[in-house]
């Protein structure tokens, strides 16, 4: 009997059927960007919804434990969390107002200084603060002429808030039942898959969320306390800038800590700006030795290439708010890819498939 031979070599095979599914991957991962950015208004409530409810749920289920019922407990929590997100942002925006513009007045000064003494180099930071302070000043002017462009934003953001403070309390309210939901959406054969994978991704990205909320908090206060120690102009303000940018990893601490030297260079001099680097520094070096393994140690780790990637592509799609959301998407994505690989890695011990293991005792 003729046997037939094949076409191309087996690892030829293998090749181009990895290559099949990386290719129809990429095109399901494009059409879902693409359906995201098309649907925007509504995808971001929800996405910033997950991303509140990862962050909130241990003070619901806290609630929950002290016998509460589960509508006055989602309810108690959003308006705890209104009143901690609103008294925060107005504690940041009053002391970026009060000292904004003696930080900018601070960082124009260091630019004329590194002018003296690095010649173009510094002349392009002084042309970069002036033609800011242009933008700023056009900016403020059209925003001024062009009062209902201005009234539209502010209203699309108000609503997207108040959307996402809803989808908050009925998350936090029903979540329970999110599994059944996914059961009855999902073929009977995969449900406890479906059901294990969005667990294992809404944890990773509560872990997220929990611990970049700690590790901010924690450099804001360090950077913030030495800041105040130095007498370093807009202490307040800059303390604030960290604990916002620190949402953003590594990007965000390499911006808020070189505006902080900038500005202790400028108004303090050159010994005290090598103070403030000193602690910046060595609030990087704690948290990157110390707190963000303790954080991650019980949540999904990411290798620093995949984050800045992923900040990276956040930032093409969608800006500002691409860049916050990026790196807990590649959380919830991390997870999931640690459950299936649990689920189907072969062990390197077990057996070739379609052989049978050795009996014991025999070589």
């Amino acid at each position: 009997m003729q046997t037939t031979r094949a076409l191309l070599p087996e690892p030829a095979r293998r090749f181009a059927a990895w290559c099949v599914v990386l290719l129809l991957a990429a095109g399901v991962a494009a059409v879902g960007i693409w359906l995201c950015i098309f649907f925007q208004t509504a995808v971001t409530p929800v996405l910033l919804a997950i991303l509140g409810t990862a962050l909130l749920g241990p003070l619901y289920r806290r609630l929950l434990g002290m016998k509460v019922r589960k509508a006055l407990a989602a309810a108690l929590t959003v308006v705890a969390v209104v009143a901690v997100v609103g008294g925060a942002t107005y504690i940041v925006v009053l002391a970026l107002i009060e000292s904004g513009s003696q930080i900018v007045d601070s960082l124009r000064q260091a630019a004329e200084d590194i002018a003296k003494h690095f010649g173009a180099a510094g002349t392009s930071l002084d042309d970069l603060a002036a033609n800011a302070e242009g933008l700023l000043k056009r900016f403020g002017g059209t925003a001024a002429s062009g009062v209902i462009s201005g009234l539209s934003v502010v209203g699309e953001m108000m609503a997207t808030a108040v959307l996402a403070l809803l989808l908050i309390f009925f998350f936090l309210k029903d979540g329970d039942r999110a599994a059944g939901a996914l059961r009855s959406l999902a073929p009977r054969a995969t449900g406890d898959l479906v059901e294990a994978m969005a667990r294992r991704a809404f944890e990773a990205v509560e872990g997220y969320m929990r611990g970049t909320t700690f590790v901010a908090l924690v450099d804001a206060v360090i950077i913030g306390a030495g800041l105040l120690v130095l007498d370093v102009p807009g202490a307040v303000g800059l303390a604030a800038l960290v604990f916002v940018t620190a949402y953003i990893p590594y990007l965000g601490a390499f911006l808020s800590g070189a505006v902080a030297v900038l500005v202790a260079l400028a108004d303090r001099g050159f010994a005290i700006a090598l103070w403030v680097l000193g602690i910046v520094l060595a609030v990087q070096v704690l948290e990157g030795n110390v707190l963000q393994p303790f954080v991650q140690s019980k949540t999904v780790q990411m290798h620093p290439a995949a984050v800045m990637l992923a900040i990276t592509a956040g930032a093409s799609v969608a800006g500002i708010l691409g860049m916050l959301l990026a790196v807990p998407l590649t959380a919830a994505a991390t997870g999931i890819l640690g459950e299936l690989r649990s689920r189907y890695e072969v062990p390197r011990d077990a057996p070739p498939e379609g052989t049978a293991a050795a009996p014991e005792g025999t070589a």
